[in-house]
């Protein structure tokens, strides 16, 4: 009660009092600071109940106040007595002593709006940085003190200021090794003879007149006790002290001091520094912390969970992630675990993505290799159906949300592995969780397979060239699939067996209709009509065919009979140009950077003796799409959606060997155009069997649009869904053919 009265009456005195010049006002308090530890007998008090606060407070508006009162860049008289008398280092002594009780919370005050108010740059002087340096260290000792609050804001002040002038980090690297130290201060020639000794505040300075700053300039006077220079070669033991401190508020039971020191390591993380880049990933638990984070909110999500929950929960920025629990178990059990996931994936990601770049890499196979590795891959390989339906739904979550490209990048290769060399059927091994995913595609679980086609969806349109190169693009490098044979060789090969070509299909020889009695085979090949003639006529002298011929031959695949569009309103192949259109023009943008070229290599650099697979990838795609008129309704649609992605890449051998019905394959090989001529032979055959065929297709395609309400049952359903979704599925893919060629002809000189 005495201490405040004594306050109050000295606040009164101040007031009263002639104003002194600022110096002398600014020593008078300081010396006040001093007197009370020669004075006071009770250390045992706290601060508060002293003069201290008061005295602390005074001085940081006098040093404002002079500040304001001069020109920019000049430093004062107080200002120079802060750094003369080393007013800094003294109060860091009394922080770490915490005399009397509360000191450091009133230090890490003091030092936190010194450096955040003075505008003039206080951090390169020595006996400022210097003993920021060791309050840094002070930092985070203890979880759940009374000072975390102060700590942050001094901390994130500190990493503010680094942001402003990033080359000031190399001030915070300390080496470790203890003895370097004491050999900087054996005399001032040891610093010319060792320029790679590391500048921590404890070099003599030769000249203190005029030392020279990093641009090269020679400082003023005023900034005598400056460095001679950051940009030093440092050994290799360096200690980052500043992120070894956040670090451990990351761990703090508060969760705003949590989101803070995650935003102070997001600004060190993207200081442009090699040197702080690489003490950063070599000598700090930044990695761990990033991992092993990762992992254990995965491995607190529960075993089973609903895909659906999974995709569609709201997405979640880190830090902003708002816990009210029973609304959440009210939604779904494991909605909490998921979007602390979720957000902490989101905080790796982006802290990858603002990262030095060599950092970044560092990180993220980190990330590859102690979470991926270690705990999804388990999970994906394992054999229970429950399991994989929910770590693909994860996956395929992650990969949605994965937004920097050195962690996509290092995804991608947990997934698919880093080959880029043409694939073999006998090699599609090598790579065993990718030969697994590709197989989940064609799993006996529809859910497994539609979950794992929409992870190679999302995964097709994500801005990274590995992908597509993995996947497709190495398997059609040197266009064997294609048969470069002179047209009057052609000829002689294309002579007729049983009334057909050489390459259409032969049902009676194919095991597949072998069970079929002679009444039930068509009378004539005439479903074979719809593959054009392999002919030269219609190709253009660019060697482009005429599109409008392409467009016709998907369109007038599926037979009239086969059908129903056309007796619906507004499902005409038109609708599929705006959607294609839009969708193409994205797909440009994205691949843009990877200077694919617009026409294909030409045969005479290609290896056309190779033998040709078209890829683990492209099989799987290919005998699903043959099996169309088999497979459940939402299997189809996605099976035919990744075709059509794969058909919109602005790739030449992608689109001839996709979208080119009049390419001369090679023989045993097999194209689009050519599995879906196969479909629809066996769909000819089949619909003989069906009483009411073209009514009850239909009735099936307003059930789908939602024209008719659900009724009675209609048998051979499945065939009838795989006939409408291959109707539209051939129309979508002359709308692409369409674009393409136009959108070619518009940017062609």
């Amino acid at each position: 009660m005495f201490s405040k009265f004594t306050s109050i009456l000295q606040h009164a005195v101040e007031a009263l009092a002639p104003s002194l010049p600022l110096q002398e006002d600014f020593v008078y308090h300081w010396k006040a600071i001093t007197h009370y530890y020669i004075e006071t007998s009770d250390d045992k008090a706290p601060v508060t109940d002293t003069n201290i606060p008061s005295h602390l407070e005074q001085m940081l508006d006098i040093l404002i106040q002079e500040e304001r009162e001069r020109e920019s860049g000049e430093t004062g008289p107080c200002m120079e007595y802060l750094l003369h008398h080393k007013i800094l280092e003294t109060l860091y002594t009394l922080s770490k002593a915490d005399c009397p009780p509360g000191m450091k919370q009133q230090v890490l005050s003091f030092y936190t709006k010194l450096l955040g108010r003075i505008r003039q740059p206080l951090l390169p002087h020595i006996n400022v940085h210097r003993p920021v340096q060791k309050l840094v260290r002070l930092c985070g000792e203890v979880l759940a003190a009374p000072t975390e609050n102060e700590e942050i804001q001094f901390l994130c002040t500190v990493c503010a200021k680094l942001k402003q002038d990033p080359y000031l980090v190399n001030f915070f690297l300390e080496n470790k090794i203890k003895g370097l130290e004491g050999t900087n201060n054996i005399g001032g020639d040891r610093l010319k003879d060792d320029p790679s000794a590391p500048d921590t505040g404890q070099n003599h300075i030769q000249n203190p007149s005029l030392v020279t700053s990093t641009t090269g300039q020679p400082t003023s006077s005023g900034e005598a006790s400056l460095c001679s220079s950051v940009h030093v070669t440092r050994p290799k033991n360096d200690n980052y002290n500043l992120v070894g401190s956040l670090l451990n508020l990351t761990k703090s039971p508060d969760g705003r001091i949590v989101v803070k020191a995650c935003e102070g390591l997001m600004l060190i993380v993207s200081l442009p520094e090699p040197a702080a880049a690489k003490c950063l990933t070599e000598n700090t638990e930044l990695s761990h912390l990033l991992t092993d984070r990762l992992a254990q909110f995965y491995q607190a999500l529960p075993q089973s969970m609903d895909p659906l929950d999974i995709e569609t929960v709201e997405s979640v920025n880190w830090g902003l992630d708002v816990y009210n629990l029973k609304e959440d178990a009210a939604a779904f059990a494991g909605k909490r675990a998921l979007i602390s996931f979720l957000s902490w994936l989101d905080y790796c990601d982006q802290l990858i993505k603002e990262a030095q770049k060599t950092a970044a890499v560092v990180l993220a196979r980190a990330v590859r290799e102690h979470f991926f590795v270690a705990v999804m891959e388990p999970q994906l390989m394992q054999t229970s159906e429950v399991g994989i339906l929910t770590s693909t739904a994860l996956l395929n979550r992650i990969i949605k949300q994965v937004t920097s490209d050195a962690l996509l990048q290092e995804t991608v290769y947990f997934l698919l592995g880093e080959e880029t060399g043409p694939e073999t059927l006998a090699g599609i091994t090598q790579h065993p969780l990718r030969h697994r995913l590709i197989e989940h595609c064609d799993h006996l679980s529809d859910e497994i397979s539609i979950m794992t086609l929409r992870l190679f969806e999302h995964l097709l349109q994500k801005p990274c060239q590995h992908i597509l190169q993995n996947l497709v693009l190495r398997c059609l490098e040197e266009r064997n699939y294609s048969e470069n044979k002179p047209p009057e060789e052609r000829e002689e090969r294309e002579h007729m067996e049983n009334g057909l070509p050489h390459d259409a299909v032969d049902l009676e020889e194919d095991p597949l209709f072998s069970d079929l009695s002679p009444d039930h085979r068509l009378s004539s090949p005439d479903w074979s009509s719809c593959s054009p003639p392999r002919s030269t006529e219609h190709t253009k002298p660019d060697g482009k065919t005429e599109v409008h011929k392409i467009v016709n031959s998907f369109l007038c695949l599926v037979p009239d009979e086969a059908k129903s569009s056309y007796q619906v309103e507004g499902t005409g192949y038109d609708t599929y140009l705006r959607d294609a259109h839009r969708q193409f023009r994205d797909y440009c943008g994205i691949c843009l950077k990877w200077e694919w070229c617009s026409s294909p290599k030409p045969f005479e650099k290609c290896n056309l003796d190779s033998p040709f697979f078209e890829g683990h990838f492209l099989k799987v795609l290919f005998d699903r799409m043959g099996r169309i008129l088999d497979q459940p309704y939402d299997v189809n649609l996605q099976v035919t959606s990744v075709l059509s992605k794969l058909s919109l890449l602005p790739h030449a051998h992608l689109h001839e060997y996709l979208l080119d019905p009049y390419i001369n394959l090679a023989p045993g090989c097999r194209s689009l155009f050519a599995v879906i001529v196969r479909v629809v032979g066996d769909l000819m055959l089949r619909t003989h069997r069906i009483p009411d065929f073209t009514p009850k297709l239909l009735l099936v395609r307003k059930r789908l649009l939602g024209l008719e309400p659900e009724g009675m049952s209609v048998d051979h359903v499945t065939l009838l869904e795989g006939v409408i979704v291959l109707e539209e599925f051939c129309k979508e893919l002359a709308a692409i053919a369409f674009v393409k060629f136009h959108s070619s002809v518009s940017t062609s000189p």
